[in-house]
């Protein structure tokens, strides 16, 4: 069933709100999570001289901005929640965007990657296609696309006070293709255990 804008609306103002709500705790409870994996599969496939020019999308309180600016690159930071917007300016000193997902304004070729971790499930399917195009869009060419989403059947819906769309590897290697993404590699996290307790399904793209 296609959801009405109005619907899209309360999605993201509901999303938001709970995030808003939890931003403290959210920003303690993460603050030690170790995705350096990611943040490696990331940087080691873009190509160039480095710094590199990061967008993280859906920075959250900005714990990976700060990762990203330790290794001397320059990271711009994008999240819909104010809350954490504003954790992750004073948190990172970086520069921050205030963005609802759906209603994105990105500047066109002008990042080298974009670090999308944990964050693109809360777009609606519905949405998903046009989302990827202006992700596409935001890269120089060549550009790379990581992104990291809780794996599920191809169902969607509300989990709590949150939304979100729950992709199996082929659906997930069908949106991205159809944006003009070329996969380069994927991997399910934790690394070291049985599939069945890896929920999360990691992939990175290059713009083709």
């Amino acid at each position: 069933m296609k959801l009405a804008p109005d619907d899209l609306d309360s999605i993201t103002a509901t999303t938001l709100g709970h995030y808003q709500q939890v931003a403290e705790d959210f920003r303690e409870g993460t603050r030690d999570h170790d995705v350096s994996q990611n943040i490696d599969a990331l940087l080691r496939h873009i190509q160039g001289p480095a710094p590199f020019t990061v967008l993280d999308f859906g920075c959250g309180p900005g714990r990976d901005l700060q990762a990203f600016t330790r290794l001397g690159h320059v990271a711009i930071g994008l999240d819909g929640c104010e809350r954490f917007a504003q954790m992750a300016r004073e948190d990172s000193g970086c520069e921050v965007w205030q963005q609802d997902f759906l209603k994105l304004d990105l500047p066109a070729a002008h990042f080298d990657g974009i670090f999308a971790n944990a964050v693109l499930f809360h777009i609606p399917r519905q949405e998903l296609p046009r989302v990827l195009k202006q992700l596409h869009a935001s890269l120089k060419d060549g550009g790379v696309l990581f992104s990291s989403n809780p794996r599920g059947d191809n169902q969607e819906g509300w989990n709590g006070p949150r939304y979100g769309a729950y992709h199996d590897l082929a659906a997930w290697q069908a949106l991205l293709t159809d944006a003009g993404f070329v996969e380069l590699e994927h991997y399910y996290r934790p690394v070291g255990l049985p599939r069945e307790q890896q929920p999360w399904l990691a992939s990175v793209w290059r713009k083709a």
